[in-house]
């Protein structure tokens, strides 16, 4: 059955476990890589490592906004059974992609040392900071490949194969970081290189897979001769790709400044308090993952009923999309208020400090729902193409209610006060982003993009 057609809830509960699977997978497989660097090489390893992070995040808000543009005019195309033009944009959009990265990670490799050193790197880990970024640049093309396409494969209701994909190359990564520190494999033990080294060659055969997986399959998406006959860099439809992609990687990018802006607030507070706000951070990514899974659900689903035409679908999937939110969000915050000091005492064994990071997750933990509630919204007006409004929104909560009601309270009540900018901020993009769906949106006239 067409999930344009079928019972939301039914769509939802189909795309969602494989979706939720992959995004807490991924978060796995980048904490365990930083405990390799810091227990098996040391500490200026894993600073080294994550000094290089900010040039990362950057690159990868970049190729998600890519992917979320795509996977919307794909979610439409597939949506209308129009298998051409689903090539067509996937094709356009992996070209630019290649060429953009390959460009990106050849002046990455060539200006590594002066990237590392604008900054402010360490001089004491600046030669093992430009070691790591060198191998990470080479292999950008690989990366964007990989983020890419299990985008794209979302955009046609296919959750499963970038979770097996995952799975693949989490696996390879977990076995070949170890393995290139101890130089196990007949090379010479590396250094922070090889948790970069294992990033490149896990996602290479990763990406090699995948290609002959969807052969075999004889995927929408497989790179068969009718596919790669529509990889060229087709203008019009890179525009429509940007214009829903770029305000995407833009709010990424901001909240990214934001959250090292309530980092300094914290650490104005003495070790403790920084310690409070990375095990929070921590715990809150995961209770945020379902929140995050279900918006992107909402946004593919509605962009395929969008594509066939049944517009009269919208408002019950982003009812759905927010009654998931409240059971599925809802009831993972309920079981951490329940067990949030066990989990608390995971990161950190301080008794005092374990009361201090319990109290603040407590302060901004209830928020996550209408967090959740707000990427609903924003994730069903993106798949229509409106996205200015939705993200100008989101950046605004972010700018004029988070980073304000954190440094003011803050002030006030000391450090609690900073965990209040985030509930401030969550609730404020629940309204901006309800009251413009309610008022503004849903009264315009939604077309096909594609």
């Amino acid at each position: 059955m067409n999930p344009a057609t079928q019972p939301p809830w039914r769509s939802f509960l189909t795309f969602l476990g494989p979706l939720m699977l992959s995004n807490v997978l991924q978060s796995l497989s980048g904490t365990i890589n930083n405990i390799f660097l810091g227990q098996m090489v040391g500490v200026k390893a894993l600073a080294a490592a994550s000094g290089f992070f900010p040039i990362v995040f950057f690159f990868i808000s970049f190729v998600m906004g890519l992917g979320s543009g795509s996977s919307v005019l794909i979610g439409q195309a597939w949506g209308a059974k129009n298998e051409d033009k689903i090539q067509a944009v996937a094709g356009a959009t992996l070209t630019m992609a290649l060429i953009v990265s390959v460009v990106i990670g050849g002046l990455g490799f060539i200006f590594a040392r002066q990237v590392m050193t604008l900054l402010a790197t360490p001089p004491e880990i600046l030669d093992q900071a430009v070691h790591y970024a060198r191998v990470m640049m080479a292999g950008m093309p690989f990366l964007f490949l990989f983020i890419l396409s299990t985008s794209m494969m979302r955009g046609v209701g296919d959750t499963v194969t970038p979770l097996k994909t995952l799975v693949l190359t989490t696996t390879l990564g977990l076995i070949l970081t170890p393995a290139l520190i101890k130089g196990w494999l007949g090379l010479p033990p590396m250094g922070v290189e090889a948790a970069a080294w294992a990033s490149l060659v896990s996602q290479g055969v990763a990406v090699v897979w995948l290609a002959f997986h969807l052969l075999k399959k004889k995927h929408p998406l497989a790179p068969t001769r009718e596919f790669l006959s529509h990889m060229r860099a087709d203008p019009v439809l890179i525009r429509q790709v940007l214009r829903i992609g770029l305000p995407t990687a833009v709010q990424m990018v901001i909240m990214s400044i934001a959250e090292i802006v309530l980092l300094g607030l914290a650490n104005g507070y003495g070790s403790s308090a920084t310690a409070a706000y990375g095990a929070v951070n921590q715990v809150l990514a995961y209770v945020q993952f379902p929140a995050m899974s279900i918006s992107i659900t909402t946004s593919i689903l509605g962009a395929q009923a969008i594509g066939a035409g049944r517009n009269e679908r919208i408002g019950e999937i982003t009812r759905t999309g927010l009654l998931m939110n409240v059971i599925i969000t809802g009831g993972g915050v309920v079981l951490v208020y329940i067990f949030s000091r066990a989990i608390v005492s995971l990161f950190i064994r301080d008794p005092a400090v374990v009361d201090l990071t319990e109290g603040l997750l407590h302060i901004v933990l209830w928020s996550t729902i209408p967090f959740g509630m707000a990427g609903v919204f924003g994730a069903m007006m993106r798949a229509s193409g409106t996205v200015i409004a939705p993200t100008s929104l989101m950046i605004t909560a972010i700018l004029a209610v988070e980073v304000p009601v954190a440094w003011l309270l803050s002030q006030k009540i000391g450090i609690s006060g900073v965990w209040w900018g985030y509930p401030a901020a969550f609730c404020a993009m629940f309204i901006l982003q309800g009251s413009y769906y309610h008022l503004v949106w849903r009264k315009k006239t939604i077309t096909k993009l594609v």
